[in-house]
């Protein structure tokens, strides 16, 4: 957990007050003069974060006339912090090791104190304290600098991360592509032709029809498997649909090419939100197929309604009239169904009716927004 960090003006003010304090107990109150310099190099510190090198400035006259140090401390350590122009800083502290060694005013000082003993570990000390907060100053931005470039490598990182991720994606759907144009829509195909040849050359009126409505749903088959195909090689570089949406209005044709006995009785508006329409047509197409493949000879009926503020649809079929046929199978339609159903806030509930058929029933609240 990071430490936290105090905000830029408040930090700010503490640091002016300091220098402020700084003054007051190195300078004499009564020597106004001497505490002009003192008192503009605490306020100059105010401009450090935006002109650091001109709040420097301002508190060299300080550093020179009284021992009030502190603002020129900061404003240089300041300074190193943003600065990376080196002989500038160099020259800075050179400055501040000056004006704090020389005597003010200069005119007072004599040729035999420059040859002192103590004069040498003064102007030592006066170095080092000169040199420290460039020092500081260029070790915070170091760290600075640093954790930046760990942000922007961590960042590389990810997104090279999500590169090969989505690199990986695309290889899968562009095989999933291939298998599904190579071997799917081919079988799909002679589906379709088998169907159409049987369409023109049987004499039986019901093998015929049969036939057709193979042959329509093998056509329709073969365009949705063309449109994914087409999504899958984009490798997700455009958006686009899965399938053409659909809604309540192309509901009576998937009742008809349904290849079963069903009838459709409706009186749904036509201003239904998209996502109940599609609930509703999917839950009817599950319907469909389940008695297509789990009740052969069966007659179903569809009913779908609105009333009170609520869609129900309701998918009934007759017992069977001849043995199913074993068809592959997930078991996961009703488990879909129902939970699309859940996210709209509605509920579907199935089971056997006593005369041996089967029933699904969906309710939605017609108020639900896409």
């Amino acid at each position: 957990m990071k430490p936290r960090r105090l905000p830029a003006a408040l930090l700010d003010a503490s640091l002016v007050l300091v220098a402020l304090a700084d003054t007051w107990v190195h300078v004499d109150i009564e020597a106004r003069p001497a505490m002009v310099w003192p008192l503009l190099a605490a306020l100059a510190l105010a401009l450090r974060r935006h002109r650091p090198l001109l709040a420097f400035t301002l508190t060299i006259p300080a550093a020179m006339t009284t021992d009030a140090v502190f603002a020129t401390t900061a404003a240089l350590y300041t300074l190193a912090s943003f600065s990376r122009h080196r002989v500038l800083l160099a020259g800075c502290a050179l400055t501040y090791a000056i004006t704090d060694f020389l005597p003010w005013p200069w005119s007072s000082l004599k040729a035999n104190e420059l040859t002192h003993p103590g004069t040498l570990l003064h102007l030592t000390y006066t170095l080092a304290t000169a040199a420290a907060p460039v020092f500081l100053g260029q070790l915070v931005q170091a760290r600075r600098d640093l954790s930046q470039r760990l942000a922007e490598i961590s960042e590389a990182r990810e997104h090279e991360r999500l590169l090969t991720a989505q690199s990986v994606l695309a290889q899968e759907r562009a095989q999933l592509a291939r298998e599904m144009h190579d071997v799917v829509s081919h079988q799909v195909s002679l589906i379709a032709v088998q169907a159409g040849a049987l369409q023109v050359g049987s004499r039986d009126a019901e093998t015929r029809h049969a036939a057709t409505t193979i042959r329509q749903l093998s056509v329709q088959t073969l365009e949705e498997l063309r449109h994914m195909v087409s999504v899958l090689r984009a490798s997700g570089s455009r958006h686009t649909e899965l399938t053409p949406q659909p809604s309540l209005a192309t509901l009576e044709r998937l009742v008809e090419t349904s290849g079963i006995d069903a009838e459709l009785k409706t009186d749904l508006p036509d201003d239904l939100p998209p996502t109940v329409q599609r609930a509703v047509y999917r839950t009817v197409q599950e319907a469909l197929t389940n008695v297509r493949k789990h009740a052969p000879g069966a007659r179903a009926v569809v009913r779908v309604c609105h009333a009170d503020g609520t869609i129900r649809a309701t998918v009934a079929n007759t017992a069977p009239t001849r043995p199913a046929l074993l068809l592959p199978g997930a078991h996961h339609g009703l488990i879909g169904l129902r939970q699309r159903a859940e996210l709209l806030g509605g509920t579907i509930s199935a089971g056997p009716t006593p005369d041996g058929g089967y029933e699904l029933n969906l309710e939605l609240p017609a108020t639900n927004s896409p």
